[in-house]
């Protein structure tokens, strides 16, 4: 899952970010609206954490301008303005998908994002399946011939996005294009180390290949 961050507030715009991080998602940052509203036409965030009072463009005008795109990010406003008139103009006359008060708790956050996320527009399933693997999207469990798999958030991410492919390649730049977030360096070894301690996880090595040219893939 890719998240935008827009969030004038440094401090607490690096703390949501690396929050949100440890949750395996791909977190990038902006500090104003102008910023955020060209980030978003630049790349294809999942969900975007906005602060309603940015600077230059306000968080206001950039979930209008952004209702304009065909397939725009989930919105989920994030502000100081809480009380139930601005919950309702935000949902209804600017048009984001969910409203969240500040102060807020972390964990209730991550719930927002993650129920955002979900919204596509086509039904996906709960349950994803590939040989013997299987992964349950909504616990975050994964098992393979049967036997619950220990996994980190990213592992479990990565063994995601493999078994949606069902055994053709995943490049490995999209595999940082999609859970990494845009400052870790494309060359890095995070993605290897990450397939690397999956294969250890699965019992079998040879589950997993690396196509030279073409990314991973799970072997039948």
């Amino acid at each position: 899952m890719r998240v935008l961050v827009a969030e004038d507030h440094h401090v607490l715009a690096r703390n949501i970010a690396i929050g949100l991080r440890r949750q395996a998602m791909a977190v990038d940052v902006a500090h104003d609206g102008e910023e955020a509203e060209r980030m978003c036409l630049l790349t294809d965030y999942d969900v975007l954490v906005l602060d309603r009072d940015l600077p230059v463009l306000t968080g206001d005008e950039v979930c209008r301008r952004l209702r304009g795109l065909v397939d725009p990010p989930r919105i989920l406003m994030l502000t100081a303005a809480g009380a139930i008139e601005d919950k309702v103009y935000g949902l209804t006359r600017l048009g984001a998908d969910d409203y969240l008060a500040k102060p807020f708790d972390f964990a209730e956050l991550v719930a927002r994002v993650r129920a955002l996320s979900r919204r596509a527009p086509q039904p996906r399933r709960s349950v994803l399946r590939y040989g013997d693997i299987t992964l349950d999207e909504t616990r975050c469990e994964a098992a393979a011939e049967g036997r619950v798999l220990e996994l980190t958030p990213k592992e479990f991410a990565v063994l995601r996005l493999l078994v949606q492919a069902q055994g053709t390649p995943v490049a490995h730049d999209e595999i940082v294009r999609t859970l990494w977030d845009e400052n870790l360096d494309p060359r890095t070894s995070a993605v290897r180390a990450t397939v690397s301690r999956l294969r250890g996880k699965l019992g079998d090595h040879a589950v997993i290949s690396a196509d030279k040219g073409e990314g991973y893939r799970l072997c039948g």
